[in-house]
């Protein structure tokens, strides 16, 4: 029954909310987080509890950016908690645990010979001085060190979008140079 009643209510506000109705949109939001409040409460550990509020605010949020995409003829909740849980869902993925596995005590087993090695690493640090100095720093750390170019963009202090660039452009000019063409 009180399911029933949540569910009649939410969704009134919603649709007086999608219809301009100002104020219903505050209630609105307001009884979200007090609704959503405590069913993230319920889905984390104790010592995950604090990141409850933060959950909440992204699914405000998103109930936001999204909200010209309730459908009215659907119920509300399940909209809602479909929003919901996949900002749950995301929050697990971003804060899961990850096993470390130390191996310094058998570094001498996995030691490699790296000698071989040696003269492709001076033919491609001769390569890449051909191109800019923060271009081939870029492509170092996203195609032979495994760095993402988000990563990358952000140790030398520039957007993504400016790395995938620079980065394109540095590997085009190299190309170039060694199909014959010009820099």
């Amino acid at each position: 029954m009180q399911a029933d009643t949540t569910e009649m209510r939410l969704r009134a506000l919603m649709v007086a909310a999608l219809d301009g109705d100002a104020g219903a949109y505050r209630r609105l939001l307001s009884e979200l987080t007090r609704y959503l409040r405590p069913w993230f409460a319920r889905r984390l550990t104790p010592a995950q509890a604090s990141h409850a509020e933060d959950l909440v605010q992204e699914t405000l949020l998103a109930v936001h950016r999204r909200r010209m995409t309730y459908d009215r003829s659907r119920p509300f909740t399940a909209w809602l908690h479909a929003i919901a849980h996949h900002k749950f869902v995301d929050h697990v993925r971003h804060h899961a645990i990850r096993p470390i596995v130390h191996l310094d005590d058998d570094a001498p087993i996995f030691a490699a010979d790296d000698s071989a090695n040696a003269a492709d690493r001076r033919d491609v640090e001769t390569i890449l001085a051909d191109v800019p100095e923060r271009t081939g720093a870029l492509i170092r750390e996203t195609r032979l060190e495994g760095a993402s170019v988000a990563e990358a963009a952000a140790r030398h202090g520039m957007s993504e979008t400016a790395a995938k660039v620079a980065i394109h452009r540095g590997l085009k000019s190299l190309m170039a140079r060694f199909a014959g063409g010009a820099k």
